[in-house]
């Protein structure tokens, strides 16, 4: 190596080191903390609390999630203990438990797993059970009312159907809103429709019309379009195949102008936004030197900022949350879990002692979920 070579190297600690003073000018790291100390071991466990360490503040997670009685097979890879399985379908003293260990004061309840509403090929079939699913989830939250509450599963194989199910569980069952797990398939296994098309502009008016957040969940890429995934399964689900579903459909709202038509619209995206807050400079960048472009009017990074929020279900990674801070502000930022996927109390450890300001962190565990939802 050449001395010049050797000058110009920058260390990870060096890195930190550089970067401290800004990002304690933006409010993210607290005052006096060395920026090296913001760097956790990846190969340490993160511990749940103990008794005696009372967690901050009494958190609002919008990414937890519920299935049916008889919904999950064991065979579901994404829940492969009984004790997952078991904990997915408890929606009582349980639940309520493991949030009282963990901090949670609120949890926001939707739909998973692999029967869920997008896969249903017929529409009416998707309709009934829809219905059925929050009518299920409202008759639990009416014995918890505090500490429960909800978001619809929607028959988006119909749009106008969707939008009257919404507004039902809006206005009649209470609930905060919607989450959707992706694009649907209707009529055929190998359709894909996305909600960026025309024939969704109606149920897009009725959203902003409720002033309720749109959650736009992840799913599985259809069977027949995963060459790129071919002999590494690990690669299409909740790894990464998530993300990349996710924020492709997130891109083509952007870009069809949904926002400039409906710009009050709310979408919340979980995982630290799908990947998007770190793409989204240079997707922008590169379609400004491209002949291609979008019908949107504004840039990408405008959309991401002014209609999406962004939660840290599933992503509990300090550095990850700062650029999410940095990108959109902690303004739209807003506590997840992902239970029973990911364990509420690794989440709580994290999200308690990560290095950011103390007005940030209570912003994100409660304050920002307060204010969107009306809590």
């Amino acid at each position: 190596m050449t001395k010049s070579h050797h000058q110009g190297e920058i260390t990870r600690r060096g890195f930190f080191e550089r970067s401290a003073g800004a990002l304690a000018t933006a409010g993210i790291l607290t005052g006096g903390l060395d920026a090296t100390e913001a760097v956790p071991d990846p190969g340490k466990k993160l511990e749940s609390p103990t008794p005696d360490s009372t967690p901050k503040y009494g958190k609002i997670a919008l990414e937890e999630h519920f299935a049916l009685p008889g919904t999950i097979p064991d065979s579901y890879t994404s829940l492969p203990t009984p004790e997952s399985r078991r904990q997915i379908q408890d929606l009582g003293s349980g639940r309520i438990a493991e949030m009282d260990r963990s901090g949670l004061e609120v949890c926001i309840l939707s739909e998973s797993g692999p029967a869920s509403i997008q896969t249903v090929l017929n529409t009416s079939e998707a309709v009934t059970k829809s219905r059925r699913s929050n009518d299920y989830l409202a008759e639990h939250i009416a014995k918890y009312p505090k500490r429960l509450k909800g978001f619809a599963a929607l028959p988006m194989q119909d749009p106008q159907v969707a939008a009257q199910e919404l507004r039902r569980c809006v206005k009649e069952l209470g609930f905060c809103g919607a989450l959707v797990n992706g694009f649907s398939q209707v009529g055929e296994a190998d359709s894909a429709v996305f909600y960026d098309l025309p024939q969704y502009r109606p149920f897009w008016a009725t959203v902003q019309q409720l002033d309720v957040p749109f959650y736009l969940h992840p799913r599985f890429p259809l069977a027949t379009r995963q060459q790129a995934y071919e002999g590494h399964a690990w690669i299409a689900g909740s790894a990464w195949g998530f993300a990349i579903e996710t924020s492709i459909h997130a891109l083509r709202l952007m870009g069809s102008g949904l926002f400039d038509e409906y710009p009050k619209l709310k979408v919340i995206l979980g995982h630290l936004g799908e990947g998007l807050p770190f793409g989204i400079w240079r997707v922008d960048h590169r379609i400004s030197r491209t002949s291609v472009r979008p019908k949107a009017k504004l840039p990408m990074a405008h959309y991401l900022r002014e209609n999406f929020y962004i939660t840290t279900s599933g992503a509990f990674r300090t550095q990850a949350l700062t650029d999410v801070i940095m990108e959109v502000g902690a303004d739209r930022v807003l506590y997840s879990v992902d239970y029973p996927y990911e364990d509420m109390g690794e989440a709580t450890a994290w999200f308690d002692n990560a290095p950011i300001s103390e007005p940030d962190r209570l912003k994100i565990a409660q304050g920002n979920a307060r204010q969107l939802f009306r809590l």
